[in-house]
């Protein structure tokens, strides 16, 4: 298959003779690169030596190389941009495999780049050598291992096109050391010859006629939104679908953002901490239309017990996933822009031609499922702070405009249901992958993407004290995030499966953050602006002024209530249908919908 490469119609000088390493840097700036998160060494050396000549391209030096790889992750999230880290070999490279496999499980576009020993010397265990190509093969879209000078430019071409079209993810280009101090002849490839790579884009017209049919017939739909359709830069396509139809809208956790918090058709987010509406939708629907989703198991709980009586319309580019969990009744493979597009068209014509769906009574019923069982959370009774608070507090104070970055466990769920997200890009978060110190990394990302955009990092203490250093990159960068540490001196998420699961033996889940370290002091020592709150009259106040600081890094230190749980809860394993909204309270569908 010929494909034009990314940026190929910036001017390309040919025949010009270079290093190997130069020509490195020549492809990435007409790949449109215009940063690279990475730190040097050995292998990757002499690719530093004509980067820093570069006029297009800022290096940001990160101090660990997973934050190297979550920030450009984050730069990608927001963006909507190919993300570019760099990392010499051996442990620099291992070192970014866990935003590798991060940025696969959530099919975020980004090309990580890394050096590799000298080719005499592959496969002799020489020093830092380590099989990166092989080692992440099973989490990466394509690797490459370039070992010729004269394959760099392509292999940047082609790493640039793959993980960018299609269902998006990360590339990996190793480059031996020596093709690096090479000399070669720069050629940017004007066109890119990829057989066997053929994604899809444009839905077959006799199935979207199907759906289109099931929709209009069906008594109780559910448009099921996942993250496929914002990689799509299919928002608005969804939001005129769903107005021109009346049908509810529930949106994944890797969704949220892709159709407004405040519509009157969003109930919400579905799954394991998903709302009792959407996660009652779905079960109760008897027809999905399952849009750039997977039916991940933490939407569908026990998946023979999901959504029983449902007929399925599962679109999304990547033909792997269609019926890989659940059977499609109608199966389309499509980019969800065009798919959403070509349905519009065919549901008007469905509706031109006296056909219409009647939806009145399943929204009596989802009506009623969402005002009994609203969102909420408990006012510790001893004046400590209601984490689920701060988060409310912060998403109003921030408001819709800002962009939201969580680690993982209980704050990012909170930060799921109680920030309002009105737009794509805004909620970052690592959903398939479920990785604890994501946050900071990938808020200065973000911020290095969109300059203009307050960033905030919303953390749990556990999290933040495994990528903090990366405030230090920040403060020396000018990258001025902010960062809310949800800090319940515990392993929140693991400590409620303990409280629920394990009969409050809690082993090994008490991190004596409360006392160690001082986050206020050690954002001191990072360049940063530390601040404590520990009451309900200081949360407001102490936002504010965060949001008032933008010469540096702002670090609050959120003392909170230490046995707030996350509810709604379906825990794993079990039935949506065994949702709890507090610990021994259930809602029953028989009655209530």
């Amino acid at each position: 298959m010929t494909e034009r490469a990314e940026g190929a119609g910036s001017p390309a000088p040919t025949g010009e003779p270079m290093t190997g390493a130069a020509s490195l840097v020549r492809a990435l700036e007409h790949a449109g690169v215009d940063v690279v998160f990475g730190i040097p060494g050995g292998a990757i050396l002499p690719a530093y030596d004509p980067l820093m000549d570069s006029r297009q391209i800022r290096h940001i030096l990160v101090r660990h190389e997973q934050g190297a790889g979550h920030a450009a992750e984050g730069y990608a999230q927001a963006s909507g941009r190919v993300g570019v880290c760099m990392a010499t070999s051996g442990p620099g490279a291992t070192n970014l495999v866990t935003p590798i496999a991060d940025a696969h499980m959530d099919s975020v576009p980004m090309v990580a780049i890394t050096g590799q020993v000298a080719s005499g010397s592959i496969g002799t265990d020489a020093f830092q050598e380590a099989d990166i190509r092989g080692i992440t093969m099973p989490i990466t879209k394509h690797s490459f291992l370039v070992t010729d000078p004269d394959e760099i430019t392509h292999a940047i071409a082609a790493a640039f096109h793959i993980a960018g079209t299609g269902r998006p993810g990360p590339v990996l280009v190793d480059i031996a050391k020596d093709a690096m101090q090479k000399q070669t002849t720069f050629r940017w490839p004007v066109a890119l010859d990829l057989p066997g790579y053929r994604p899809v884009t444009r839905p077959h017209a006799k199935q979207v006629r199907e759906a289109a049919r099931m929709i209009v017939t069906a008594k109780r739909p559910v448009l099921y939104v996942g993250g496929g359709v914002i990689k799509a830069g299919a928002t608005a396509q969804l939001r005129k679908l769903a107005e021109i139809t009346g049908i509810p809208v529930v949106t994944t956790l890797m969704a949220r953002g892709a159709f407004p918090d405040s519509h009157p058709q969003h109930l919400g987010m579905p799954g394991m901490h998903g709302s009792v509406a959407a996660v009652g939708a779905l079960q109760k629907s008897d027809l999905l239309i399952a849009l750039g989703t997977r039916f991940d198991d933490r939407v569908t709980g026990q998946l023979p017990s999901f959504a029983p009586n449902a007929a399925v319309i599962h679109a999304d580019i990547d033909p792997a996933e269609i019926s890989k969990n659940r059977t499609a009744d109608v199966p389309i493979v499509g980019d969800a822009a065009e798919v959403i597009d070509d349905l519009i068209a065919a549901i008007e014509a469905e509706y031109a031609a006296g056909a219409a769906g009647d939806y009145g009574a399943w929204w009596d019923r989802l009506s009623h499922l969402r005002s009994t069982y609203p969102a909420g959370y408990d006012i510790p009774s001893d004046g400590a702070v209601a984490p689920q608070y701060v988060i409310e507090r912060l998403g109003a104070i921030a408001g819709p405009e800002a962009i939201y970055a969580a680690g993982v466990g209980q704050h990012q769920m909170w930060a799921a249901q109680f920030i309002k997200y009105e737009k794509p890009r805004t909620w970052l978060n690592s959903g398939g992958a479920g990785t604890m110190g994501y946050a900071v990394p990938a808020a200065m990302g973000a911020k290095v993407a969109c300059p203009d955009s307050t960033v905030w990092a919303v953390d749990g203490d556990g999290c933040f004290q495994m990528t903090n250093q990366e405030l230090v990159t920040c403060a020396v960068n000018d990258i001025p995030i902010k960062v809310a540490i949800i800090n319940n001196s515990s392993l929140g998420m693991v400590r409620q499966w303990q409280t629920l699961f394990y009969e409050s033996r809690y082993s090994n889940t008490d991190l004596q953050s409360h006392r160690l370290p001082d986050f206020v002091k050690l954002a001191d020592a990072y360049g940063c602006h530390g601040l404590r709150c520990e009451s309900p009259e200081q949360v407001d106040a102490t936002i504010e002024k965060a949001m008032a600081l933008d010469d540096a890094p702002v670090v609050i230190d959120f003392v909170v209530h230490k046995d707030a749980m996350v509810w709604p809860m379906v825990a794993a394993g079990t039935s949506n249908d065994d949702i709890k909204v507090a610990r021994d309270l259930a809602p029953s569908w028989d009655r209530e919908i």
